[in-house]
């Protein structure tokens, strides 16, 4: 099996994610021990980002590492257990807030898409939006 950096790049849909992690110096801790738990944010979520966004983030790496942060969870949580919960810690700091009571996952405003990409050091949970913290 591959690490969670390795299983994004894989994947083929989170071109802009890996780029923000390497950008942000994120690549060696996302491929350490973890275990780690990350809402990862397709491609196509980036793309809904108002223009300019994303290159402007790549200019400012602290906040790209707050941002980035903010959709790492320590430990693997799966989705068995995610379901059970109303929010999580973040890498980050703060809390996101975990919503299971509609059939689906909603993670803040982003609905994880596919849930339990394993990785050699955690789980991947696919999600439509990019997760930005207060």
């Amino acid at each position: 099996m591959a690490d969670i950096v390795d299983t994004a790049v894989n994947a083929g849909s989170f071109s802009t994610l890996v780029a923000a992690i390497q950008a942000a110096n994120l690549v060696d801790t996302l491929k350490g021990a973890g275990p780690f738990t990350v809402f990862a944010p397709t491609d196509d979520a980036f793309a809904k980002l108002p223009a300019g966004t994303v290159d402007a983030l790549l200019q400012d790496i602290p906040k790209l590492q707050k941002i980035l942060t903010y959709h790492v969870v320590s430990g693997k949580v799966t989705s068995a257990e995610v379901v059970k919960l109303d929010s999580a810690p973040t890498v980050e700091g703060s809390q996101v807030k975990i919503d299971a009571s509609n059939g689906g996952v909603k993670v803040n405003d982003a609905t994880v898409t596919t849930p339990d990409v394993t990785a050699d050091n955690g789980v991947i949970h696919v999600i439509d939006t990019v997760l930005i913290p207060a």
